[in-house]
């Protein structure tokens, strides 16, 4: 049974800081690229950040400079380090795995999400 689980989700001040974890399991991880999404209230999805199977990561514009993502094929587990958080990050934050042949996404997988909550 293919599982992601985040957790680290949590209320915090303007300017804080939190991580977030994704643990996968039921596929082989280090085939997949990893990333993580997000949803505002009442609003749509938005793509935050991207690690790719070599270790290339990507980011949002609202993000970069301020979120780091990370993955540990040993521990078959990625990771989003939040840093310098604002109001506007509130969000719930879902892991998503992806597997490409080339340009092709042949499978996904989502995690059912952990809320962040940035405010005062």
């Amino acid at each position: 049974e293919v599982q992601l689980l985040e957790s680290g989700g949590d209320l915090v001040q303007p300017g804080g800081s939190l991580r977030l974890s994704c643990a996968a399991s039921g596929f082989t991880f280090y085939n997949y690229a990893m990333s993580w999404v997000r949803q505002a209230p009442g609003k749509g999805l938005e793509w935050v950040s991207t690690i790719a199977q070599g270790g290339s990561t990507s980011y949002s514009d609202s993000v970069k400079g301020r979120f780091t993502i990370s993955r540990d094929n040993a521990k078959n587990s990625v990771y989003l380090q939040m840093n310098s958080l604002k109001p506007e990050d509130t969000a719930v934050y879902y892991c998503k795995a992806e597997l490409f042949s080339g340009l092709v996404l042949q499978n996904e997988y989502w995690g059912q999400g952990t809320q962040v909550t940035v405010s005062s």
